[in-house]
């Protein structure tokens, strides 16, 4: 892989778009680098929970930089508070972009249409609702529409919150540039907690745990 790196915890390469970038900070802190643009030399940990824990718990980080550095306990915590604030502006973003369209008609529309590529169910959404969405999603796709992928990972009030509405019940992304940023990050946010269907992170295991490994490449 040539854009890739090694993960302190598991020592597997891999390439860096699965992979989070830490550095030590002028007060010996560990700081996650998810812009990847932060100085000085980073160590790199598979962009898992429990992978990161791993980090924490068995000193991985002072052990691969070879300096007397301090991860937080709640370290894990943070870079899921980070990556899913990522994903709200995201959301935002595609809605400044046009790309989102919200109110039950209008998603609606825009499925039957062909023109939805993601559809975002607030997690308090009446079931009626989402039946409803996913018949159109079904009468689509037996016509040869495109796929829709479905998600249900923020209440009607945090997603209106980020889209500076009262509440968003349901939320549609039609396809384009923005959409895709959104996607990238929604889902980078849900496979660090495990909660991405059908990635096999489902059920998080405990990764083995090695020595040394995992920091920037030249």
């Amino acid at each position: 892989m040539v854009n890739s790196r090694s993960c302190i915890v598991s020592r597997q390469p891999m390439e860096k778009e699965a992979l989070l970038r830490f550095v030590a900070g002028p007060d010996g802190r560990i700081y996650p680098d998810l812009k990847e643009t932060l100085p000085g030399r980073g160590v790199w940990v598979e962009a898992r929970r429990a992978s990161v824990e791993q980090a924490v718990a068995k000193s991985l980080f002072a052990r691969s930089l070879k300096a007397q550095v301090t991860a937080d306990e709640a370290l894990p915590e943070t870079v899921s508070r980070l990556l899913a604030e990522r994903a709200l502006q995201a959301l935002a973003l595609a809605r400044k972009a046009g790309m989102l369209v919200t109110g039950f008609t209008k998603v609606d529309t825009a499925i039957r249409s062909n023109q939805a590529s993601l559809l975002f169910h607030g997690s308090d959404a009446a079931e009626d609702g989402r039946r409803k969405l996913g018949q159109a999603i079904t009468f689509v796709s037996k016509m040869g529409g495109e796929d829709v992928a479905v998600f249900d990972c923020w209440t009607s009030a945090e997603m209106g919150a980020a889209l500076g509405l009262g509440s968003a019940t349901h939320a549609a992304a039609l396809e384009g540039g923005a959409t895709a940023a959104l996607r990238q990050a929604v889902e980078r946010w849900l496979a660090y907690e495990g909660r991405l269907a059908g990635t096999g992170q489902e059920k998080e295991h405990a990764p083995a745990v090695s020595k040394g490994g995992g920091q920037d490449q030249n």
